[in-house]
C-alpha cells in the first residue's frame, strides 16, 4: 500500500505558481487576487477560507475575506456578489459553503460570473468541462486527477467507481474519469446509497472514488485487492483523547480497508490540500485571462 500524499503534492503545486507569479510581477502586472466570502459562523468553513488565505499569501496572491453575519439574507449576498463580479481588482472568488439555510444556494451559484467561477461550479464551467473545452475545472475532482497525474496511476481502461453524485464531487468527478485524457479513459460507474448490489459493485473498481458523506460507509469486505481508493469525506467526530476533542474520520474505514489498497487517500492531508492547490490553479488561470 502506497498513500497518496496531497499534502507534499499541494506544495509542489503552490511552489510551481509562486514561480508564475513572481514572474508576473517582475514584468510589472499585479499579482493574481482571490476573494472569499464567508456567510455565518460555521466552524469547518472559518477554517478552510483560512487555510485558503494562508495558500495565498504562499503563493504570493493577494486576498480578501468578506464575512457576512448569519442573519444576512439572500439578496444581501446576491448583491455582493454583484460586487465582486464588476470589480476588476479581483480575478476570481468563491462563496464559501454550505450557506444558511434560508439561502439557496444553486442561485448563488447561478450568480456567479463564469470567468470568476474558480470554484468551477456555474453551469457554464460545467458544460464546458463535460465538452472538453478550456475551463475552470471543479476543484475536488481537479485535485483527484492531479493526485492520479503526479503518481502515474493507470487509469486508462480501467472501472472507477463513484460512489456519490452531488454537483460538487460525484458527478464531475465522473466526467472527467470517462474523458479522452490522462489520466481519464476509464469506463465509470457512478452509485450512490440507493444503488441495489452496491458491495459486489464496489468489488469490481479497480479505482474507488468515495464522496457519499457517510462516515466509514467503505468497508474491508467492499474493496477489491491492488485497489486505488480516494476517500474525499472528512466529518468530525467527538473523541475525548483527542486535545481538541474531535477527530477527522472519512468515508471508507481507512484502518481496515488499506492493507488491500494499492494506493489510498488519508482523510488528512489527502484530497483536502489538492482541492485547495487545483482553487489556486483556477486563479492564476482566471488572471492570465484577463
Amino acid at each position: 500500500m502506497q498513500l497518496l500524499d496531497g499534502k507534499s503534492c499541494s506544495e509542489k503545486i503552490r511552489q510551481e505558481i509562486a514561480k508564475e507569479v513572481a514572474e508576473i510581477k517582475s514584468n510589472g502586472d499585479r499579482a493574481p487576487h482571490l476573494a472569499a466570502v464567508l456567510v455565518g459562523n460555521d466552524g469547518a468553513s472559518q477554517n478552510y477560507v483560512a487555510f485558503k488565505v494562508k495558500d495565498c499569501d504562499e503563493v504570493g496572491f493577494n486576498s480578501t475575506v468578506i464575512r457576512m453575519e448569519e442573519t444576512a439574507t439572500e439578496q444581501n449576498l446576491l448583491e455582493k456578489i454583484a460586487e465582486l463580479n464588476s470589480n476588476d481588482k479581483i480575478d476570481g472568488f468563491i462563496v464559501q459553503l454550505p450557506l444558511p439555510s434560508h439561502i439557496d444556494e444553486d442561485k448563488v451559484i447561478l450568480a456567479i460570473d463564469p470567468k470568476k467561477d474558480v470554484d468551477g461550479f456555474c453551469p457554464e464551467n460545467v458544460g464546458n468541462m463535460s465538452l472538453g473545452l478550456p475551463t475552470f475545472l471543479s476543484a475536488t475532482p481537479n485535485g483527484i486527477m492531479e493526485l492520479f497525474r503526479r503518481y502515474s496511476i493507470e487509469t486508462d481502461g480501467k472501472h472507477c467507481v463513484v460512489l456519490g453524485r452531488s454537483n460538487i464531487v460525484g458527478t464531475p468527478m465522473s466526467i472527467l474519469m470517462s474523458r479522452n485524457t490522462n489520466p481519464g479513459n476509464a469506463t465509470v460507474t457512478i452509485a450512490h446509497s440507493r444503488t441495489k448490489g452496491l458491495q459486489e459493485l464496489c468489488l469490481s473498481a479497480d479505482i474507488l472514488i468515495v464522496a457519499i458523506g457517510k462516515t466509514e460507509f467503505v468497508t474491508a469486505d467492499m474493496v477489491k485487492e491492488g485497489a486505488v481508493v480516494i476517500d474525499v469525506g472528512q466529518t468530525r467526530v467527538p473523541d475525548s483523547t483527542k486535545k481538541n476533542g474531535f477527530r477527522n474520520v472519512g468515508d471508507v474505514d481507512f484502518d481496515n480497508v488499506k492493507d488491500k489498497c494499492s494506493y489510498i487517500t488519508y482523510v488528512t492531508g489527502g484530497v483536502g490540500p489538492m482541492t485547495r492547490a487545483s482553487l489556486l490553479q483556477n486563479t492564476l488561470k482566471a488572471h492570465q485571462r484577463r
